[in-house]
């Protein structure tokens, strides 16, 4: 097995001759920057947006602090990707590693995303880069109590550099206009969308994927996506399902993603839940993950937008979340789902003990949450946005494009 800086090692020096710009002088290249490339909200963003936006665009995505080899294997390409930083150091700043990086790709938009990837911002303009983009799409646990003046003021700067900066709620801007001292008009929000085809219901997949998983056909499975960190709170929504449990309802809890609080909540589920929860791991299907079960919750203590949350309403799964960050502007309290302050597991399982026992209250909020997925947050709608977004912050710097059409996103 290859180690981290292995592996590091391998994609660095494999960027480098791969790394070229294309022979099409029409097609808009595009970096994108990110901390980690791995599974999760922002990464998959990223590959959403490079499956769809269509021929007139290259993308390369360059990390500051790591990757997951056999993730970005499997789902992009390592010819494409850059190394820039050290995933062992706690401290760096590898802004003319990344200047450098960007010389030799020639990108015409540098798109950073969150603090961990920020100083790519200063490099971009370093190395005379025509367009500089940095959006926010989420919430680290330590941010709660706001953020260090250090941080505070690179940001203030960093979004000051910048050509354009977003959030991907509106709740997300007000916090970080907030935060750096900014006017929250200066910070522009553009939604995540869901593939609403690839997440449908699906009723025939529900007693394959149930019998694989050893979840019993008639059971009420309640289950979650996501990392199993600290701010996604997985313990309330056990806490939930041991009340839950203990009132007489045949409860069973489907998880589905890894993370450093999996040891934590094991031995939580060993306690109360003996036979109960169901740890899936990392899966590459999550359609049908989402389609064993009967309802969703999101426990989190804070959000950005959660791709997990609008993935679950449009395969018509009832939706439990909290009342944070950006669930309030996917949720139609009581409408297309409903809203619970963090980490009362007691308002949570007597909301799932009502549910258990009115299917006709699950198919009525399934319907409106796939509804609601389908109107206000579908993929083509985020592809088109992005699309016009970069293509007109490009035209100001006087860079002409082939307008392609936006590949074919059925929603």
């Amino acid at each position: 097995m290859q180690t981290q800086p292995e592996i590091e090692r391998h994609f660095t020096s494999h960027a480098v001759p791969t790394g070229t710009p294309s022979k099409d002088a029409n097609r808009l290249r595009i970096l994108h920057v990110i901390s980690y490339m791995g599974r999760g909200g922002a990464e998959m963003g990223i590959l959403k947006l490079i499956a769809g936006l269509g021929e007139g665009f290259e993308h390369r995505i360059c990390t500051t602090r790591g990757l997951d080899a056999d993730f970005v294997r499997s789902s992009f390409s390592e010819e494409k990707m850059y190394f820039a930083g050290s995933s062992d150091l706690k401290l760096q700043f590898p802004l003319f590693r990344l200047a450098r990086i960007m010389r030799r790709y020639r990108p015409h938009i540098v798109h950073t995303r969150n603090w961990g990837a920020i100083e790519a911002v200063a490099a971009a303009k370093l190395a005379g880069v025509p367009v500089v983009i940095h959006s926010e799409h989420g919430y680290e646990i330590d941010m709660f109590a706001g953020l260090p003046v250090r941080r505070r003021l690179f940001r203030r700067a960093a979004y000051a550099m910048a050509d354009a900066v977003f959030a991907v709620t509106r709740e997300l801007r007000d916090f970080h206009a907030c935060q750096a001292w900014i006017r929250p008009e200066r910070i522009g929000v553009i939604y995540n969308g869901v593939d609403t085809q690839r997440f449908a219901p699906r009723r025939e997949t529900r007693t394959v994927v149930r019998k694989e998983l050893g979840l019993p056909e008639e059971s009420f499975v309640v289950g979650a996506v996501g990392r199993l960190v600290a701010i996604k709170d997985h313990q309330t929504l056990l806490k939930a399902a041991a009340l839950l449990s203990a009132s007489g309802i045949d409860v069973r809890v489907l998880l589905v993603g890894s993370g450093p609080e999996r040891e934590r909540l094991h031995g939580r589920a060993t306690d109360a839940l003996e036979g109960r929860v169901c740890f899936a791991g990392d899966s590459s299907r999550v359609p049908e993950m989402l389609n064993a079960m009967d309802v969703f919750v999101l426990p989190s203590l804070g959000e950005g937008m959660s791709n997990t949350l609008l993935e679950a309403m449009a395969c018509g799964l009832p939706v439990l979340a909290t009342n944070v960050g950006g669930n309030p502007e996917i949720i139609e309290n009581d409408v297309s789902g409903c809203l619970f302050t963090p980490g009362d597991a007691e308002w949570l399982a007597s909301k799932l003990k009502l549910l258990a026992r009115d299917p006709a209250l699950i198919h009525q909020l399934g319907t409106a949450a796939r509804n609601r997925a389908i109107e206000s947050f579908s993929l083509s709608r985020m592809l088109e946005t992005y699309r016009s977004f970069y293509l007109d912050l490009t035209a100001r710097r006087g860079i002409a494009a082939v307008r392609t059409e936006t590949a074919h996103v059925r929603n």
